[in-house]
């Protein structure tokens, strides 16, 4: 029985793969020479990918037949340099069932894959020992949901995986939404059954490490922003907390809610900075809790404004309080939210700009507002662009203030708040029609405003939401930090649940069938 423990880089090789060691060498140095020439930053669209590979293989004198696996050595160059500075305890080492021996693997299989008993008949076991030696994460299996699972705790982020291009290129859409760093080593054959890989590429990817930065956590940063709004923490930035409007306000600050502003804030100033995501300093706290004073603040006045009797599942503010105190306690948020700003210890120049920042943000979601209670006084029925014109207005600029304030507060380079603003425009259009379509119903039982509507229905609506939400991505193209695109991108998955659990192999393989 032949020792695969180690196997030749081979030049033979199966449909779209180069068919000699010396050509995917070729490629690899070609991809890192373009990539230096062409600014592109990770994490890139697959589209964006294709029409690059395509060029490269034009400029190499190749066939177009080689665009999958280009568009695979693309994307591990451009990955490359993020993924050396993630440690090895925070990688995961994906390798597919198919390497094994068929005829002579004991090795069992439970939910997770396979179960190596370390027999030395295949490149499992080197590859596994190895990996775990330096610190990895290992799994056998294909496509396993347990992926995601870990990637979105934050024990896992970066993936090292090998795949037939079959699977790498249904996998691909998963890992892009997540932005998830990474390398993929294809199969030079599939058949599922005793396949080979070039195990010189990716032993080359699996050893290779210089810890410094790491891309933020969002659920684990979320965790901790969670903790912000506890009364017992929130008290601590409230002068006379016993004071019955100062009560009322910290109650209503650490009801329910998804704390996505403030989390925004508190992940653009650690993606900006080399400061890891729990170790902020207290001024991005600070800034935080600023930015849900003006959110929270907006709630009570929306909630009157519309007529709504519920909130985190319990009675609104002004149902629970009266309309009176309800009010006084949105002016004392934004009162609040102000002084929290001025207070900063920072330098007069960054609070100068967070004030505008707040002030400019806090004019335009008035004035967004004020256009949809005009067509609901006048009892107009708007166009779907008046919608979107007045979901821009009202929901678009409070993500982008607190995506600035965090950029301010992470000295940014001015080139980004242009893209902020036009990411946020789009992320709060996707944002409001996805809320529209999760109740459109009731919107047009209380008279109230729904793009579902005015476009005559779901399909419509979701149509324009898909376009909204990739607007929102392609405005990361401009952004040249690493940290900062893979914390956006990440942020539109985290809202809208792209990543839902992957197929394996299998699966792939009766789905084409």
């Amino acid at each position: 029985m032949p020792d695969r423990s180690k196997q030749p880089v081979t030049s033979v090789a199966g449909a779209g793969i180069p068919p000699t060691a010396a050509l995917r060498r070729q490629l690899d140095r070609a991809a890192e020479i373009y990539l230096t020439d062409h600014r592109l930053t990770p994490p890139a669209p697959l589209d964006t990918l294709k029409q690059h590979a395509a060029s490269l293989l034009a400029q190499e004198g190749l066939s177009q037949e080689f665009l999958p696996y280009t568009v695979v050595i693309l994307n591990n160059t451009l990955w490359r340099p993020v993924v050396l500075n993630i440690p090895y305890s925070k990688r995961l080492l994906l390798l597919p069932q198919c390497l094994k021996s068929a005829r002579h693997c004991p090795a069992e299989c439970d939910t997770f894959g396979l179960l190596c008993k370390h027999c030395g008949r295949c490149v499992i076991d080197p590859l596994t020992r190895r990996a775990e030696q330096l610190g990895y994460t290992v799994l056998i299996a294909e496509g396993s949901p347990v992926v995601m699972a870990l990637i979105q705790s934050g024990q896992v982020e970066a993936v090292i995986g090998v795949s037939c291009l079959p699977v790498l290129e249904k996998v691909f859409p998963y890992m892009e939404a997540g932005a998830v760093p990474g390398a993929a080593i294809p199969l030079l054959y599939d058949g599922c059954r005793d396949t080979v890989f070039d195990i010189d590429a990716l032993n080359a990817i699996l050893e290779d490490c210089i810890p410094a930065e790491q891309t933020i956590g969002l659920d684990r940063l979320r965790r901790n922003v969670q903790d912000w709004f506890c009364p017992d923490a929130l008290r601590e930035f409230f002068h006379n907390a016993d004071d019955p409007t100062v009560a009322v306000a910290v109650d209503w600050l650490s009801r329910g809610g998804k704390h996505y502003r403030p989390l925004l804030t508190a992940a653009m100033a650690a993606a900006c900075t080399d400061i890891e995501d729990d170790r902020l300093p207290a001024t991005v706290r600070q800034a935080a809790v600023a930015v849900e004073c003006f959110h929270k603040a907006s709630l009570i006045h929306d909630d009157i404004e519309d007529d709504d009797v519920r909130r985190y599942g319990r009675q609104t503010l002004h149902l629970q309080h009266g309309v009176p105190i309800a009010l006084n306690v949105g002016d004392l948020l934004i009162g609040e939210g102000y002084r929290l700003l001025t207070e900063l210890d920072v330098g007069p120049e960054q609070k100068n700009a967070l004030l505008h920042i707040a002030a400019c943000g806090h004019r335009a979601l008035c004035l967004g507002q004020g256009r949809e209670l005009d067509c609901l006084r006048r009892n107009a029925a708007p166009t779907a662009d008046e919608i979107i014109a007045i979901f821009a207005g009202k929901t678009a600029p409070a993500f982008a203030v607190a995506l600035k304030i965090g950029a301010v507060l992470g000295d940014a380079e001015a080139a980004l708040f242009d893209t902020l603003d036009r990411y946020s425009h789009a992320l709060g259009i996707a944002y409001q029609i996805r809320d529209d379509l999760l109740d459109w119903q009731s919107a047009q039982q209380k008279n109230e405003l729904s793009i579902v509507a005015a476009l005559g229905g779901q399909q419509a609506a979701r149509q324009r939401l898909a376009d909204y939400r990739r607007r929102a991505v392609e405005c990361l193209e401009a952004v040249q930090s690493s940290r900062v695109k893979t914390l956006l991108r990440r942020v539109i998955t985290k809202i809208f649940d792209e990543v839902e659990p992957m197929g394996c192999c299998d699966e792939h393989t009766s789905e084409s069938g």
